[in-house]
């Protein structure tokens, strides 16, 4: 087996590497040679360079001239001879105590900034409108009993509405009969649009008033023209179809309050007039959108009744037909004289 050239080199290899190396050599750290040994291949007859011992880093410690930790023993002595400086500013009942999350003598950190005052605050600014403080007890009673008939419509309007929409889908009602909601929602129809129109003209005629007191002094027809164009803007809207007069009032309503806050500016009502007018037109404009919204759910399951101005044409045609009937009569009447004359 051994009698193979590749063999024998391998063997002479390590018996050379064995012999000529002293065991002295690894042992020696201060050795700078780097070792090479003359184990070879059978297709490169090139040493292969070892690895450098770790022991080598150790020694590059050791061997170095000056530590990297040195005292400066004439800084220390200079700064040792310093008088310390007297800061009382820095001086408290919690001086001696270091702070966790910050240094003494440093600037406090400023606090976050708070994301939600400015809704605090907004939601401050509309509690203090709607408590109307500022407006005498009188007024504010009966100016909110006043809207209660037109929230309650509105409310009335959505329930029916869904009265109609539920025995639609189920095929029965809830407390009423899908016909008794519908009638039901025609009846609260004109109440609700003539109520808006009454209140309308009673805004209206509050300047009037005002004008009659000498309020903010005498204005003539400028005061006198807002209770004039408020009754003829409110009364016509009675003849038109419900979601139409609805949506006309709500126009109306704050027009009338962007004239009142002008007013107001002008010095011709009191101070608490204007928000006093907000709060009663913020109520009654959104009972109009709710019963807008009602309505609007109805609309494929509502039968239409007659509306005002259905029943005026009606009179009209009714009027026309009969005095075609009259005018028929009274020629069958004078062709009838006129046979019984021939006759005689």
């Amino acid at each position: 087996m051994l009698r193979s050239g590749a063999p024998r080199a391998i063997l002479g290899s390590l018996t050379r590497n064995s012999a000529t190396t002293p065991r002295s050599a690894f042992l020696t750290p201060t050795s700078k040679g780097q070792k090479i040994s003359n184990l070879t291949t059978l297709c490169s007859r090139r040493p292969l360079a070892a690895a450098r011992p770790v022991t080598a880093a150790f020694v590059r410690y050791q061997n170095t001239s000056q530590p990297l930790d040195k005292v400066d023993r004439k800084h220390e002595a200079q700064v040792g001879n310093e008088k310390l400086q007297a800061t009382p500013e820095t001086v408290s009942a919690t001086s001696s105590v270091h702070p966790v999350l910050g240094e003494v003598a440093t600037p406090e950190q400023e606090p976050d900034t708070d994301m939600m005052a400015g809704i605090r605050s907004d939601m401050k600014t509309i509690l203090e409108t709607f408590s109307l403080k500022d407006v005498p007890p009188e007024p504010y009673y009966l100016g909110m009993a006043g809207v209660l008939p037109y929230l309650a419509t509105s409310l009335s309007t959505v329930y029916c509405a869904w009265e109609i929409n539920h025995a639609a889908s189920t095929g029965v009602g809830f407390l009423m009969s899908g016909h008794t909601a519908e009638l039901l929602l025609h009846v609260l129809e004109p109440l609700q649009i003539g109520y808006g129109a009454v209140i309308i003209s009673f805004l209206g005629a509050i300047h009037w008033g005002l004008e009659y007191a000498g309020f903010g002094g005498h204005h003539g027809y400028k005061r006198y023209a807002i209770g004039v164009i408020a009754p003829a803007v409110a009364w016509p809207t009675i003849l038109l179809p419900a979601e139409y007069a609805l949506i006309a009032q709500f126009l109306a309503f704050n027009m009338l309050y962007y004239t009142d806050a002008r007013a107001r500016r002008f010095g011709w009502t009191p101070s608490w007039y204007g928000v006093y007018r907000f709060v009663l037109t913020f109520v009654v404009g959104a009972s109009i959108v709710i019963s807008l919204i009602g309505r609007g759910q109805v609309v494929e399951n509502l039968g239409r009744l007659p509306g005002p101005a259905d029943r005026v044409k009606a009179l009209r045609d009714s009027q026309v037909e009969s005095l075609e009937k009259e005018e028929q009569a009274r020629v069958a009447m004078a062709a009838q004289k006129e046979e019984e004359e021939d006759s005689e």
